[in-house]
């Protein structure tokens, strides 16, 4: 398939509720609003393709540069390439959701989120995080350094409440995260998210709290603890 034919495809699975979910959430046109369950057939027939993925995402278009996400190949993909990704993805459903999953298929994953959490960029630092996030909910606790996890906790501890909005969701994730995934600190991260409370998100005209002890609690009584997926994309 061509890039032609791969966009007519997904305009023709346009719903414009989907749509304006998708822009209330910060997409803005051009966009289809394809639901992320209806690209799944279209992705079966092309499977990985990353000179299309390249072509999708440099549209500009929501819908196609998430489909390039779908059918990128993160092995053929160079540092250099996320940064021009990550430049690009404009809101948290591009950063975290297609840049940050590609991002955590590949062996370079950790040394980019290091880079993106220290930028001080909102999105940068937003993908960095949830790329961890993506990377300790799939693969096995011993590839991580248990004092590197433990280092990021007390980052964690110490700058969420004062972080670019976004970025506090993905820190707060990271929380919750260590605490169900990567059971070597899940005490440490239990406690981290006591000492953290609360984390108050400014949106619109109320303000809303994320609270990662709720949920990691809500997680250990369905049985959750050392949850790992067996694939990152979808």
């Amino acid at each position: 398939m061509n890039l032609e034919m791969v966009m007519q495809e997904l305009e023709a699975l346009s719903k414009e509720r989907t749509k304006k979910i998708y822009i209330s959430n910060g997409a803005h046109e051009p966009l289809f609003g394809v639901a992320t369950g209806q690209m799944k057939p279209i992705a079966k027939r092309i499977k990985k393709d990353q000179l299309l993925a390249e072509q999708l995402y440099r549209t500009g278009n929501y819908d196609a540069m998430y489909f390039a996400g779908v059918i990128a190949d993160p092995e053929a993909m160079t540092e250099a390439d996320f940064e021009r990704w990550i430049d690009a993805a404009y809101f948290y459903m591009l950063s975290d959701f297609v840049v940050a999953v590609t991002l955590s298929e590949t062996d370079i994953a950790q040394e980019v989120a290091d880079k993106w959490i220290a930028s001080g960029e909102e999105l940068r630092m937003s993908a960095g995080w949830s790329c961890y996030c993506w990377l300790l909910g799939n693969r096995p606790d011993n590839e991580f350094s248990l004092s590197k996890i433990a280092d990021m906790l007390e980052l964690a501890e110490r700058t969420i409440h004062e972080s670019p909005e976004r970025t506090k969701y993905a820190m707060n994730n990271f929380i919750y995260t260590v605490a169900v995934s990567y059971l070597p600190l899940h005490d440490k991260a239990v406690e981290t998210a006591k000492t953290v409370g609360p984390v108050e998100i400014q949106g619109g005209k109320k303000s809303s709290f994320l609270n990662a002890s709720d949920n990691i609690r809500k997680a250990v009584d369905r049985g959750q603890l050392g949850f790992k997926r067996k694939h990152v994309r979808c």
